[in-house]
């Protein structure tokens, strides 16, 4: 495996461990491209490698028998693709679903499990963002049950944007409509709606958000419960990273290094 041996930048959990074993985790990363649509895992299977994302952003995803899958949590560059991996486990819960393309920094299932396990100060970063995300995809399952369509699409918009550059996402209706686990037309029209009161802007392929504080406002109370949870776990965390948004990395020299 190529390795990048310097202090690691741009993800949020990674730069919240302390300084003495930074190197060592750093050691064992290797820097890679994600494309939109790519499965990083699918449910049930072994985990191989876990994906800490800079710029890109992943979809967990619950599968069905008949080919149907709903979101219920979505990663950015605060956190990591692959928890079970250094849980005891072994076999994913969900399924990862790249969303936005992008760096991330990949490492062997083995490797965090080892340094989880020998590095007590890692496991215990793990282990508090595993929490997070634990109470992200409970909020979001509850969500998708008692929740109207507008508030979950809001949610939904509002938790995307937070995690990747700019105001705008490259996704159609469908595939809004097939992670919320509902018709497509029910998108279409909620989107039309936030349209027509000035909320966001969209044409095919691309919904941008024109009015951020009024979709906050429109979105149900899961979306401020879990941003809240994400929060406190960044205030408790002094060295973390404390951005609201993704800064691109120069991705030409981070792969030239890991070369």
């Amino acid at each position: 495996m190529s390795t990048y041996c310097t202090p690691v930048p741009n993800n949020q959990l990674l730069a919240s461990l302390p300084p003495e074993v930074t190197e060592l985790v750093a050691a064992r990363l290797e820097p890679v491209e994600l494309a939109t649509g790519e499965m990083l895992y699918q449910a049930g299977t072994v985990l191989r490698h876990v994906h800490f994302p800079v710029t890109a952003v992943v979809s967990l995803v619950s599968p069905l028998m008949d080919g149907a899958c709903t979101e219920v949590a979505v990663v950015g560059q605060e956190g990591v693709v692959g928890v079970c991996a250094f849980m005891g486990g072994g076999k994913a819960l969900s399924s990862a679903l790249v969303q936005c393309p992008g760096l991330a920094w990949r490492m062997s299932a083995r490797d965090i499990a080892d340094l989880s396990r020998e590095h007590e100060p890692v496991m215990q970063q793990l282990l508090r963002y595993t929490q997070v995300l634990f109470t992200h995809m409970a909020q979001s399952s509850a969500c998708n049950r008692h929740h109207a369509l507008e508030p979950q699409l809001c949610r939904f918009l509002l938790q995307h944007i937070d995690r990747q550059a700019g105001d705008e996402l490259q996704i159609t209706h469908e595939r809004i409509a097939g992670m919320l686990g509902v018709r497509r037309e029910g998108i279409t029209g909620a989107a039309q709606n936030l349209q027509r009161t000035g909320l966001i802007r969209y044409r095919r392929g691309h919904m941008q958000v024109v009015d951020r504080r009024g979709l906050e406002a429109h979105s149900c109370e899961c979306y401020g419960v879990v941003q809240q949870a994400y929060e406190r776990l960044r205030s408790d965390s002094p060295v973390w990273l404390r951005h609201s948004r993704p800064h691109t990395p120069d991705r030409a020299q981070a792969m030239k290094r890991a070369s």
